[in-house]
């Protein structure tokens, strides 16, 4: 029996990750002693802070391991809330939060009570590689706008416009963004803040790079306009990129009640609370972890420096300065290879890997993050100019 008739036909419109084969020689090139300088990581670098480890083993002490409620413990709901009101004015009450796995998990469920079959998403393109397969998997159109670099990489009001349909649901948004660094100013938010409010367009806002913003760049949610774009709005954040938490798995969604109901009942379904013992972590970096977000972002902007500098003196590569984030999306149309190929290529000529944009939407660029330290960002962009030389 062939295997496609064993798996469900949702499935079979999931694309598998462009990026799998790369990562998976760069570990086995890895494992057989090769010095591979990795530039693809999507997770700083840093450790989770102590404070936040402490919170957790105390939560394991004190048998905090038992079930919680679905959406999350009132410790930590009431904590994303004051977050909300004291960085991103937004006002919501614990009952307008669900707590999930990761904000990975917010936005899917986001977008599985949000589309029906048939109903359009649009996306920003480059996008992060999740979003169109998440929108595949609920049976919608994924409808992608392009961004061009000379815009930094952001979509306006009127490409959106462009871009709608009597089909259209929702919108993704991603500031700052994955993978181009793209940061969206108060007007154009607001511009495009009108649009969906006038035509009724959810917008997903997928804010978790909020914090690591560079050169004095001020971070705003959409959802703080006007009670009708809020009305519209499910604001997704969460802890892994802010507070170094990848593995703990914390994400968040806040929006209409309606909406939050109806995610509640999907989680209540599907996986249940998030784990105890990490949301008991998470209200502690909510509560004592500004420090330890300043001083990141504050390196990340170094390394960000740095790799900019190195990049501006390789003339087969362009790319636009992220203005947050810790990626650099780097066009590689000079060099005449597709993105797969220059990163396979690049990783076994020049042991340096990186993602291949094809992932983001864009086949010309390559991902190159600065979640490594000054010294590896050294080694690898050196070997990057020094293959290129070569090709």
């Amino acid at each position: 029996m062939k295997i496609d008739t064993r798996v469900s036909d949702r499935l079979k419109k999931i694309n598998p990750s462009s990026t799998l084969a790369i990562t998976s020689k760069a570990k086995k090139l890895k494992s057989e002693g090769q010095d591979i300088v990795s530039l693809g990581a999507g997770e700083p670098d840093f450790d989770t802070p102590d404070f936040v480890k402490a919170a957790a083993i105390e939560a394991i002490n004190s048998g905090f391991t038992k079930y919680t409620p679905t959406t999350g413990i009132p410790e930590l709901k009431k904590a994303i809330c004051e977050k909300l009101k004291k960085d991103n004015l937004l006002d919501y009450a614990p009952s307008q939060i669900v707590v999930s796995c990761g904000a990975k998990h917010s936005i899917f469920n986001a977008l599985m009570v949000l589309l029906k079959r048939g109903d359009e998403a649009l996306i920003p393109s480059p996008y992060w590689v999740s979003y169109p397969e998440m929108v595949n998997l609920c049976e919608a159109k994924p409808v992608f706008i392009q961004a061009l670099a000379e815009n930094n990489f952001k979509i306006t009001a009127n490409d959106l416009k462009k871009n709608i349909t009597a089909k259209t649901k929702v919108l993704i948004l991603n500031s700052p963004s994955n993978p181009c660094g793209s940061v969206y100013n108060e007007l154009e938010l607001k511009e495009i803040a009108a649009v969906c409010a006038a035509r009724k367009i959810f917008v997903i806002s997928d804010e978790i790079y909020e914090k690591i913003i560079f050169d004095n760049l001020k971070h705003v949610s959409i959802a703080g306009f006007a009670k009708d774009i809020y009305d519209l709005t499910i604001t997704v954040n969460g802890m892994s990129k802010s507070y170094s938490m990848t593995g703990w798995r914390i994400g968040y969604l806040a929006g209409p009640q309606d909406i939050v109901d109806a995610v509640s009942k999907l989680q209540d379904h599907s996986t249940s609370n998030p784990t105890s013992i990490a949301q008991k972590a998470a209200a502690a970096a909510l509560a004592g972890g500004n420090d330890f977000v300043k001083d990141m972002a504050a390196e990340f902007q170094k390394r960000r420096d740095f790799c900019v500098g190195a990049l501006s003196k390789i003339k087969k590569i362009g790319f636009v300065k992220p203005q947050g984030a810790f990626y650099i999306f780097c066009d590689i149309s000079k060099t005449k290879l597709d993105s797969l190929s220059f990163a396979d290529r690049l990783l076994s000529e020049g042991l340096v890997a990186v993602i291949p944009g094809k992932a983001f939407g864009r086949d010309d660029y390559i991902r190159i993050s600065f979640a490594a330290s000054i010294a590896e960002l050294t080694k690898g962009l050196s070997r990057i100019e020094q293959w290129l030389e070569k090709l």
